[in-house]
């Protein structure tokens, strides 16, 4: 075994050799049992997560690496100091790794923090009722994925504004709202339409949790929805409104928890995993999304295709909408190093629409756009006006643009353009700009896609002016 390094007098250490493959080829004791203990063998591919994004780091760098490390071996916790040398091609490529002081201690628990963040991802993925509330606990827009809180969802759509609590009862809680928020959350309650019970999640929003500058508010069903007979409907209907009300309810939740199981092991909450599983669950928790997702579009695709399917009439501020649907995907876009330009005062746009599905076409736009233009780039989204009795909100990326045959195409129904093989990103249903197109049209506007200047898409949601 080939030592570069010197563990140095006095300190107890571990040695360990690597190759270009990041397969652990040889070690000393400690090393090996904390690479046996996290899933992996010796020869084997290096199991242990910490030092294996290290030896990663320091091969890809072709840089010496010294920091603190820690791992977690099933029953104790292990820190060190790691020393990563990575070593050239005529030495194999790999890496030698050192960690010198190496100490097993019992573990540390889970700072409150980091508890409370982990609970917050697993109510995000499980609850059926989303809002955005302000400062003062008003409703911004509710979402609703459950079949039994449509009513609940057509309420707060009528009454923009409204404190929350107002659409909803409250258990146990006869004090006058709105309380402050740490006593409403974890609260349970009952509305109009459902026979369950949900229980009440309010994450403050900003930097400051004294005083927040906003809300997400979260209803979590205590019981799954019990399911419903298929409704009778003609034989041309019959297979999205079998998705689209009957299936969607039942499959969201057990949807849900898949994903919070998976992002759960793939953050390796439970204990040590090894890395390709690690990768597996991460996968399984992306699948579950899309399919989240699919189901939310069929859901939508059978609304705008009822007869006589109309929106709530009410003047939508199309800044503040961009505002707020760049603000809901502002970590999508810093995933990609994006940066999402708002230009457009607030007051000097303001539509006839409903708020609601005016945010939803932004949010798809918007998404869409960070999702298939390069990674770093930027886009604009401005509210403007259209001419005479109109105005507009448009969305422009930096990307390849659109052609004239796929401008044909892009809103037809399941259309994808190719995009499920575009750089391994999957291309979602194909119903996103559909369902965005009939939502515009039926709120009396018009949903168009073009050349932005220098190249790029641009799509505009054109709307009568209140």
């Amino acid at each position: 075994m080939m030592r570069v390094m010197d563990p140095g007098e006095g300190l107890i250490g571990a040695y360990g050799l690597t190759d270009a493959g990041d397969r652990l080829l040889s070690a000393d004791a400690p090393l090996a049992e904390l690479q046996e203990r996290c899933g992996g063998d010796v020869p084997g591919v290096l199991a242990i997560p910490e030092l294996l994004a290290l030896v990663r780091q320091a091969r890809a760098l072709g840089l010496r690496i010294a920091r603190a490390f820690s791992a977690y071996d099933g029953d104790a916790e292990v820190s060190g100091f790691a020393r990563i040398h990575p070593l050239g091609v005529e030495e194999g490529g790999g890496c030698e790794v050192l960690v010198e002081n190496w100490q097993r201690s019992a573990p540390s628990p889970l700072s409150q923090r980091d508890f409370a963040e982990r609970l917050d991802a697993i109510d995000r993925a499980t609850a059926e009722v989303s809002a955005r509330l302000d400062a003062r606990q008003r409703l911004q827009v509710l979402s609703a994925r459950a079949s039994d809180a449509a009513a609940l969802q057509a309420e707060a759509a009528a009454a923009p504004g409204r404190v929350w609590s107002e659409l909803v009862e409250l258990a146990d809680i006869a004090h006058q709202q709105p309380l402050h928020w740490r006593l409403v959350d974890g609260a349970t309650c009952r509305f109009a339409g459902s026979a369950r019970t949900w229980r009440v999640r309010l994450i403050p929003l900003g930097p400051d949790a004294q005083n927040p500058s906003g809300f997400e508010l979260l209803l979590v069903a205590e019981e799954p929805l019990a399911e419903s007979a298929v409704p009778s409907s003609s034989a041309e209907t019959l297979p999205t409104r079998l998705v689209g009300t009957a299936l969607t309810p039942v499959l969201r939740q057990p949807v849900a928890r898949i994903i919070a199981n998976a992002e759960t092991i793939r953050a390796r909450l439970a204990g040590p995993l090894r890395e390709e599983y690690s990768d597996y669950a991460g996968t399984i928790a992306s699948a579950g999304q899309h399919l989240a997702a699919m189901l939310d579009d069929l859901a939508d695709l059978e609304v705008v295709e009822t007869p006589g399917f109309a929106t709530v009439k009410e003047p939508v501020d199309l800044a503040d909408a961009a505002a707020r649907a760049a603000g809901i995907l502002g970590v999508r876009a810093q995933s990609r190093e994006t940066v999402l330009a708002l230009e457009g005062a607030r007051g000097t746009a303001i539509a006839t629409g409903e708020f609601r599905r005016v945010l939803q076409i932004l949010l798809n736009l918007i998404g869409n756009a960070i999702a298939y233009a390069p990674a770093t780039s930027t886009v604009t989204i401005a509210a403007q006006r259209a001419g005479e009795g109109r105005v507009a909100v448009t969305v422009a990326d930096q990307g390849p643009g659109v052609t004239p045959e796929q401008a044909a195409r892009i809103f037809d129904k399941f259309e994808r353009l190719g995009r499920d093989s575009d750089g391994g990103r999957d291309g979602g249903s194909g119903l996103g700009l559909y369902i965005s197109r009939r939502l515009a049209e039926a709120m009396g506007g018009t949903l168009g896609v073009g050349a932005a200047p220098g190249g790029g898409a641009l799509f505009t949601l054109e709307l009568p002016a209140a």
